[in-house]
């Protein structure tokens, strides 16, 4: 789900004072003369002018044409609220929410998004749902969330109706209806939303709500990685490699892990070690190979762990190192990975780069077949290509 909405800043909001007013104290702002704005708002705001309250109110929360001061923002936006302004009660329920100006409540902050939300105010919906949503201020009621959240996107809210897709897939506060979970996933995607772009994309891709199209599983999934969704990367590699809606290219391959790489994801590191391993869709490089299974293995993943075992083991791009390996492998093999265990037991039965030890050798052997590895030889520099990812946001 997705982050609560902050208050609506200045250049954003002309409420309800008149053209002229809106005209005069609005234009002094725009041009950076926040004294004159000030001095034209305040006699308004103090004569009980609902839409000059709140524009003081913004002018104390951001600090323009005076100090800083939340709990005085806080005032002139309660004293606009209590009038009706919807945007200022929205507002109220923001710094309730946030603890800005007052002391945090979510129960009060619950009380005045409904107000504004029950005005119509979209980003009011929007937080209130996300409050039932997360059983903040008010018990955790999925069936209101979707209420509100559709109210919020039927206003065009992208975050709303991505909101509103996860609802239907998961059968979330309503019943599960995945050819809605399309729909609503395509509403949010065409206007933006990375994540709805990469959802709709796997629906695509599995053939879920919708009938199977690798084509627009692709064109979905660069949209969502054009904005750096790093799933959405790590699976257009994928379908880049594995030529799935597209011919094979696995220099497009590398290109995209290569992004998913450089966020952190695990896989992708993994992925593009194996492809410089190989030489697939680039020049075979194991110093460059070493250097990505390093870092997914940094991130425990297994096969990254095993294969640089092999490495050290072999003086694949790095010097051999017997105690590395082994260092490597009980990594591996300490996470189950039976590989990585046999081919302890060869290295200490054959006393390669660690002395002979044959109690080790048998102790390892018994584990890897523990954990199912019935092979006669100790598997080399096996990369195994990960499947891709399908976890929903």
């Amino acid at each position: 789900m997705r982050f609560k909405r902050a208050a609506i800043g200045l250049l954003f909001a002309l409420a309800s004072i008149g053209i002229a007013h809106a005209d005069r104290g609005q234009d002094a702002y725009n041009r950076g003369d926040y004294k004159a704005a000030l001095d034209y708002w305040r006699p308004l705001a103090s004569k009980g002018d609902a839409a000059a309250q709140l524009k003081l109110g913004e002018m104390y929360e951001e600090g323009d044409g005076v100090e800083k001061d939340l709990t005085q923002a806080l005032n002139w936006y309660r004293k606009a609220a209590d009038q009706g302004n919807a945007e200022a009660q929205f507002n109220v329920g923001t710094m309730y929410d946030e603890g800005e100006g007052v002391a945090t409540d979510d129960a009060q902050a619950v009380v005045w998004y409904r107000k504004a939300a029950e005005q119509g105010y979209r980003d009011a919906q929007y937080n209130l749902a996300l409050m039932y949503d997360n059983g903040e201020g008010a018990a955790q009621d999925r069936a209101q969330a979707f209420v509100w959240y559709s109210k919020a996107a039927k206003q065009g809210d992208a975050d709303a109706q991505f909101n509103i897709g996860v609802m239907y897939d998961n059968g979330d506060g309503v019943n599960q209806d995945k050819g809605e979970a399309v729909a609503w996933y395509r509403k949010s995607a065409d206007q933006g939303n990375a994540d709805a772009q990469y959802n709709l994309a796997i629906m695509y891709d599995e053939g879920d709500g919708v009938p199977r199209d690798d084509a627009q599983a692709l064109a979905w999934y660069r949209k969502s990685a054009d904005q750096g969704k790093i799933e959405a990367e790590y699976n257009l590699a994928v379908m880049y490699r594995d030529g799935e809606g597209v011919p094979k290219n696995g220099n497009q391959a590398v290109f995209w892990f290569r992004k998913a790489a450089d966020q952190g994801d695990a896989e992708a590191q993994y992925n593009l070690g194996a492809m410089y391993a190989d030489g697939d869709g680039i020049a075979e490089d194991d110093v460059e190979a070493l250097a990505w299974f390093r870092k997914a293995a940094d991130q425990n993943d297994v096969e990254a762990e095993y294969n640089l075992g092999v490495m050290y083991r072999d003086g694949e791009g790095v010097a051999k190192d017997g105690l590395q390996a082994v260092d490597w492998f009980e990594k591996a093999a300490a996470q189950n990975y039976a590989d990585a265990a046999y081919n302890l037991g060869v290295m200490y039965r054959d006393g390669d780069g660690v002395p002979a030890n044959w109690a080790k050798s048998f102790e390892w052997f018994r584990k890897a077949k523990t954990m199912g590895h019935n092979d006669n030889e100790p598997d080399d520099n096996e990369e195994k290509p990960l499947q891709k990812k399908t976890i929903r946001i």
